[in-house]
């Protein structure tokens, strides 16, 4: 009889597969740690029920806007960086519109300014090193506003209706 040949461990498939698994674990759990530490998600609310209460007088600003007929073109220059902004349905703009622009999915590139109405009626805000993605844009003065959406890179020219007119675009194979 003849004792079966020695076979050094690394060459056992086995002790591979025993060592793989642990490893890519540890692996994978660093990956975890360092997109947690690089990426920050922003704050959650602590105050749901005073929120919750705010709701109600953003709901009827947005009432107040449709019921005046408002609406917005906002005409964007990625190369310059800075839109303009014309408002259609009111007799007397007024002399400042408080303007948001934010990311859908990251706080961190959020963009707020309050903008004076120009001589040629128009409203001018500076955007400089905006990132791409989609963003959802709000225009407000002290008794309505209006909400949109806006694509960057892509749109030029984008129309901002009231919310309770506006409704994100569904496909229709979707339902």
């Amino acid at each position: 009889m003849t004792a079966p040949a020695r076979v050094p461990w690394y060459r056992v498939p086995v002790v591979w597969l025993l060592i793989a698994f642990p490893l890519f674990a540890v692996v994978g759990g660093f990956t975890t740690l360092w997109l947690a530490v690089v990426s920050y998600d922003g704050l959650v609310v602590d105050d749901y029920y005073r929120r919750g209460k705010e709701i109600n007088r953003v709901l009827d600003r947005d009432r107040a806007a449709a019921e005046r007929g408002l609406r917005a073109l906002v005409r964007v220059d990625a190369g310059r960086g800075e839109a303009q902004i014309a408002l259609a349905g009111l007799a007397a703009p007024p002399e400042r519109l408080h303007v948001q622009l934010l990311h859908a999915t990251r706080a961190g590139y959020d963009r707020e300014s309050l903008s004076a109405l120009n001589a040629g009626g128009e409203y001018r805000v500076s955007w400089p090193d905006l990132a791409p993605g989609h963003y959802y844009l709000q225009l407000a003065a002290d008794d309505w506003r209006l909400l949109g959406s806006l694509h960057v890179p892509g749109d030029e020219r984008v129309e901002i209706v009231p919310a309770v007119e506006y409704r994100p675009m569904v496909r229709a194979d979707a339902r």
